[in-house]
Formats: C-alpha cells, sequence, structure tokens
C-alpha cells in the first residue's frame, strides 16, 4: 500500500480549504479508505475539526499535525505512505510558506478552492507561482481549482469566468456551494455524510468531489 496525496491549497484564508480537506478526507474514509489528514496550517484547524467529534463517532479519518516540520513536510509526509491508501494536506494560508511549498512537493494532486467572487480570486491568484515551482521539481503534480461556497442558483458572472482563466489551471467540474450543513458538520467534528437526509445536497456535492479526485488519482477522466 502507497497512499496516493492530495494537498489542498491557496494563499488567502477563509476560501474554505480544511472545509475541502476535512469533508474529503472523511468521505473516502467512508468509502473504505485508510486515510490521513496531514494539518500543515500553523492555526490547527484540521487537529481542532477532529478533536471536536464525539466519542460514539469519531471522525473517519486519522488526524495529524505536522505544521511543524516546515519545509521538510515532504519527507514527513513520504514516511507515512506506507501505512494509508490517502493522504490529504490541509495546507497553510500562505502560498509563499515553506509548509505549502513542500506540501506540494509530496503531492500527487493539489487542489484550489476558490471563491467565486473577483476580490477572492484577485487574492488567490499567487498560488499559481508556487504551483509552478513545484511542478518543476515533482513531475507527477496535477494541480486544480475547486469553485466553493458558490451560491445557490447564481450562475458564475462572465468577469469571474475570466479571472479564472487567469490561473492557468483547469477547473474541476465538481462545485460546492454555500451550504449550513458544511458549517454544522465541523462543529461536532463530523462530515455531511453523519447528519443523513437534511444534508442530501451537501452529501452528493462531497460525493461527486471524492469520485472526480479518485478518477484524476487513477489516471482516468472523470
Amino acid at each position: 500500500m502507497k497512499a496516493r496525496i492530495v494537498a489542498v491549497v491557496n494563499q488567502k484564508g477563509g476560501a474554505g480549504k480544511t472545509t475541502v480537506a476535512m469533508q474529503l478526507a472523511g468521505t473516502l474514509a467512508k468509502q473504505g479508505r485508510k486515510v490521513l489528514v496531514v494539518d500543515a496550517d500553523p492555526q490547527g484547524t484540521a487537529s481542532r475539526w477532529a478533536a471536536s467529534a464525539q466519542d460514539e463517532q469519531p471522525f473517519g479519518a486519522t488526524v495529524i499535525s505536522l505544521a511543524a516540520a516546515g519545509g521538510k513536510l515532504h519527507r514527513e509526509v513520504k514516511k507515512l505512505r506506507g501505512d494509508y491508501e490517502r493522504i490529504v494536506i490541509d495546507g497553510p494560508p500562505a502560498a509563499e510558506s515553506p509548509l505549502a511549498e513542500s506540501a506540494l512537493l509530496a503531492a500527487d494532486l493539489a487542489i484550489v478552492p476558490v471563491i467565486p467572487s473577483p476580490l477572492d480570486l484577485w487574492a488567490s491568484i499567487g498560488i499559481k507561482a508556487a504551483i509552478e515551482r513545484a511542478g518543476d521539481i515533482n513531475e507527477k503534480l496535477q494541480a486544480y481549482l475547486l469553485i466553493n461556497q458558490c451560491q445557490p442558483n447564481i450562475r458564475l458572472a462572465r468577469d469571474v469566468m475570466d479571472l479564472l482563466g487567469e490561473f492557468d489551471l483547469p477547473v474541476m467540474r465538481s462545485r460546492l456551494h454555500q451550504r449550513t450543513a458544511y458549517r454544522e458538520s465541523a462543529v461536532f467534528g463530523q462530515v455531511v455524510a453523519d447528519l443523513g437526509h437534511k444534508a442530501q445536497a451537501a452529501i452528493q456535492e462531497m460525493q461527486a468531489l471524492a469520485d472526480e479526485v479518485e478518477a484524476l488519482l487513477s489516471g482516468e477522466e472523470a
């Protein structure tokens, strides 16, 4: 067993990076995968998320903090590849951070959550340079944008689509909408699947994302 590694990265906070990392990891774990979350954010949000889980319903994936590893994160993560099927790295909110660069060196797939508004997109474009630097060394690295926190029933405006083009990165077909289920599940250290029928729309979104990630990791078209 040699884990495939997904790094969730962005250069700004508030784009839903930890939400994507934890919901993805938890969803994959519920599919029967042995999953590790590496909390590489000095704020430790992923670790606190998992610690909020109740004893009778623990978070499905293992969560460890490696934020102290700095630029050696990729070396520490690679030591763990034999113990898991999937490793999801929750990167720091800073593209120029040694942690972010190191996470990208370890990853097979980088996911960049972006909020579809001009201000948020302008603040995120710098992550492209970090991905390009890492890709010069880590030639297997794939990188995709993930549109996050969409407003229901609102189409992406033309100016937002133009800005997405400035990243020069492909956009995942999966999209996550702004739903209370994502926040509610985090409070209890869960994923949306734990909320049952009332979170059905969010559950379907996360399942679609997990399926697309699995297809990209296996080299197939989703």
